[in-house]
């Protein structure tokens, strides 16, 4: 602590140019930076060892209710001068305890002050009790031939109460000084925000996909929704990325060794359980490789793991893992599954969902809406193309008298019956709609759906060159329905040797 008799200093204060700011363009200097750190809107400012008012001058020009405290009498008396008409209050008080009582303050500022306080620690804790929640502490100090506040020093102070600190040089701006200098000179802004900010735990879902199916476990022993079904899944550790534990986790649970270039992300679901914590939850889709089975590596943990329909999901599923799925075969990316406290954490048919799909960014303008077919038989038009679409991962979106409707993704198809609908069949080698073409996910799950296709009044087109009738480069399959509506359903595939 530096001992310095300000009531004698005082007459002499404000020629110092960045004391008085009698010049101009250091006035200006040092309103631009006081205007950067201080609220846009009107607030309560605190100026603890405000000498002669300079700087609560410039706040209360500036919009702002300031209280301006100094401890010496010299001071504070000069202070009130040059505050006088701007409602500005000035104290007499020791600027590490003001004389302030249960005041609360949007800014506290302290300009050349925390160097010379015998406790600065202590000046620190009781300055942030000064402040409203998110309120700021201004301060600016410096090191001046050897004594003085080092901004790292501060800093390490400040840390203890935030970890919101701004930290600006100001010897580089000789305006602020009225010369040039070559010390240290600061300003710090410390947020009154907690040490330490929410966190939440990272979990990673493996969606395994065998053609048309996916792969669940069955949990067991382990203390949460055991008992229900859920994909295989766990969360990050420290240092590991998501896809890092995607890869440790499929290891681990269902004996997989994963390449990255296998997993793709499918969709990104923030999630909280009843009377439990927020989670953020990466799901990643990867193909079957019959080659390598994936096999009950923990069976402490699960007692089953088996292949499911992802079209006719289990009902016995943890609730979220289950708007998971959903939200994928819909074609969503981003969701929120938010359970309020009490409700089971199993999914419950026909219950209240809590599943909320959060838009991507991204430009709409020429993208498809939705595909409108009239059909002359509704209900037979339901049977071919709803088993259709729903193996496609389509889900039933509008019902009406003339109408249904199968949603995937922000596009839909319609099928209606309508009463305008004007006599004669569907000829898809006349002018107007001749095909539809949708994509299926491989190989396998082109065969599954061709095969189960007839069953529900589709017929194969072309079969002397299926899969091939497009083309040696095209892998597909061309189906007809009843009213000879055709639909191409396209797979990657490679040309035939």
């Amino acid at each position: 602590m530096t001992t310095i008799d300000w009531d004698a200093a005082a007459g002499s204060f404000d020629e110092e140019p960045d004391h008085g700011l009698l010049d101009p363009a250091v006035r200006d200097a040092w309103a631009g930076r006081l205007e950067s750190w201080l609220p846009g809107t009107r607030g309560d400012v605190l100026d603890l060892g405000c000498g002669t008012g300079s700087l609560s001058l410039l706040a209360a020009g500036q919009g702002h209710r300031v209280t301006a405290v100094d401890r010496s009498p010299r001071m504070a008396e000069k202070a009130r001068a040059k505050l006088a008409g701007t409602g500005a209050e000035v104290l007499v008080g020791d600027a590490a305890r003001p004389p302030v009582g249960e005041r609360a303050f949007d800014v506290v500022v302290a300009r050349h002050v925390v160097w010379l306080l015998p406790d600065p620690a202590a000046a620190l804790e009781h300055w942030f009790g000064l402040l409203r929640p998110g309120g700021r502490l201004v301060l600016v100090e410096g090191v001046w031939n050897g004594t003085g506040l080092s901004a790292t020093t501060l800093t390490a102070l400040l840390a203890a109460h935030t970890e919101r600190i701004h930290h600006e040089d100001l010897a580089s701006d000789s305006r602020l000084w009225g010369k040039k200098v070559d010390d240290e000179r600061y300003a710090l802004v410390a947020r009154a925000m907690p040490p330490h900010r929410h966190t939440e735990v990272v979990d990673v879902h493996l969606i395994l996909r065998r053609g048309p199916d996916v792969l669940l476990a069955r949990r067991s022993n382990t203390g949460y929704a055991d008992g229900l079904l859920h994909m295989p899944s766990g969360h990050a550790e420290d240092g590991e990325d998501v896809r890092e534990a995607m890869i440790r986790e499929a290891a681990e649970e269902i004996g997989l060794e994963l390449d990255p270039d296998e997993l793709r992300v499918a969709l990104v679901m923030q999630h909280r359980g009843p009377g439990g914590g927020a989670r953020m939850g990466w799901f990643f889709v990867a193909e079957y490789d019959p080659e390598r089975p994936p096999r009950n590596a923990e069976p402490e943990k699960c007692s089953e793991l088996a292949w499911f329909p992802l079209a006719a999901l289990p009902d016995d599923m943890v609730a979220y893992c289950r708007a998971g799925l959903d939200g994928y075969r819909a074609g969503e990316h981003f969701m929120i599954h938010w359970h309020r406290d009490g409700e089971p954490i199993a999914y419950t048919p026909g219950g209240v969902g809590r599943g909320v799909p959060l838009p991507a960014a991204g430009e709409t303008t020429g993208r498809v809406h939705h595909i409108e077919l009239w059909v002359a038989d509704l209900a037979a038009a339901e049977r071919s193309w709803g088993w259709l679409l729903g193996r496609l991962g389509h889900v039933p979106y509008q019902h009406w008298a003339h109408g249904r409707s199968w949603r995937r993704g922000d596009a839909y198809v319609v099928l209606e019956q309508s009463p305008d609908l004007v006599a004669g069949d569907h000829d898809r080698r006349r002018p107007g709609l001749n095909h539809l073409a949708f994509h299926v996910a491989d190989r396998a799950a082109l065969d599954a759906l061709t095969a189960e296709a007839p069953a529900y009044g589709w017929r194969l087109l072309f079969p002397d060159r299926h899969p091939y009738a497009g083309g040696d480069g095209h892998h597909a399959a061309y189906l007809e329905d009843p009213a000879g509506y055709e639909v191409e359903l396209v797979a990657a595939s490679r040309p035939r040797p």
